[in-house]
């Protein structure tokens, strides 16, 4: 009996399969508000297991890329609430992925007096596009002082409660990809020498003061985090400690009981491979539900789970060109591709305009 299909566990939370729904930035929030196209978007996906939100941003200086969804203002927790409402009434669960880009954005794409801000004032090498002068470098950011990192959580747990008054079954922190919480984690953005610098205790204390902060504002059991090592997206460079970091982070985030770890191989997009020892080593520190993704079919996706390497499999492009992504892969079908020119693009084409296995067989 497939386990991939089967009704699945999330702290108290029943979901109906073990397949997750990844975050996927898509640039369809005009004015970084939700709105009736985002909810057909998701609507049309709540035969997933879970869904996780695109990255959304708890704060005005975190909204990195153009056309971005935010979770700070009434006019976001609004739209947002058309988004889980779609999906809870198809029975689908959702969670909301909170996003700060911290270094890894452009003036171009920021509210006016948003900042810059970062552990350390270390550019990031990559270009970012802005929808009115096109490609842009990045900047050097601000580096935060103690009164940003006090606020910076704050709006991370204000965010949290945003996301419950809109409806959301939870939140994921994106502790990932180079954004603001793995740019205090890691040393090669993280050059700081005061409590939030040098050693890897120090380096953490962002991420866990952020994490200890949201449990706080909506219940650990709603509370995820996204990790990504051997990630070297937006500049980061891998470094010897990495394994033995990841597990003191691994080993402090059970302490806090949050209701789940979203580990990140990047690995079929190019990022070194990360080490199964780093998953075996996280999947026997921490006591929650471990979440893979990375490169899955359904095949593998089975396989790790009836071998109890992972509790949910979360795919992402997949799920981006098939709405009907469960139906497809419990009944062996064929898969639309990804148009790759659209996944940021605005409007409805490459987004809400993927068929699915129904209307394919209408049309034939």
């Amino acid at each position: 009996m497939s386990v991939l299909f089967s009704k699945a566990r999330l702290g108290s939370m029943s979901l109906q399969n073990h397949l997750v729904m990844s975050p996927m930035t898509r640039s369809r929030a005009l004015h970084n508000v939700p709105n009736d196209l985002m909810a057909t978007y998701y609507r049309q996906r709540s035969t997933a297991g879970l869904i996780i939100t695109e990255g959304t941003s708890p704060s005005p200086n975190g909204l990195g890329y153009p056309r971005i969804p935010g979770i700070f203002s009434a006019d976001q927790v609004a739209g947002w609430k058309q988004v889980t409402r779609a999906v809870h009434e198809q029975g689908g669960r959702i969670f909301c992925q909170l996003m700060h880009t911290g270094r890894i954005t452009h003036p171009l794409n920021l509210p006016k007096a948003a900042r810059v801000l970062a552990p350390s004032a270390i550019a990031a090498s990559e270009e970012m596009y802005t929808d009115q002068e096109g490609m842009q470098a990045l900047p050097v950011p601000e580096v935060m002082n103690q009164a940003d990192i006090d606020m910076t959580i704050e709006e991370f747990a204000e965010a949290a409660r945003n996301a419950i008054e809109a409806g959301f079954d939870g939140i994921e922190l994106h502790g990932a990809n180079g954004y603001l919480l793995e740019q205090f984690f890691r040393p090669t953005t993280n050059q700081r020498e005061d409590e939030y610098g040098g050693n890897v205790e120090n380096r953490a204390r962002f991420v866990l003061e952020t994490v200890k902060a949201c449990c706080a504002a909506i219940g650990k059991e709603k509370v995820g985090i996204r990790l990504s090592p051997y990630g070297f997206f937006n500049s980061m460079a891998p470094y010897d400690e990495m394994e033995t970091d990841y597990r003191y982070l691994a080993e402090q985030l059970n302490d806090t009981g949050l209701v789940y770890i979203h580990l990140v191989d990047h690995s079929a997009m190019g990022a070194p491979q990360v080490p199964d020892s780093i998953k075996q080593s996280i999947r026997e520190i921490f006591k929650g539900t471990l979440i893979l993704s990375g490169g899955y079919d359904a095949s593998r996706a089975e396989q790790d789970l009836a071998a109890g390497k992972a509790d949910l499999i979360a795919v992402g492009r997949p799920f981006l060109a098939n709405p009907d992504l469960v139906m497809r892969w419990k009944n062996d079908r064929e898969l639309n591709e990804p148009d790759f020119d659209t996944f940021y693009t605005p409007g409805e084409k490459g987004y809400t305009d993927y068929p699915s296995l129904e209307s394919q067989m209408v049309s034939h």
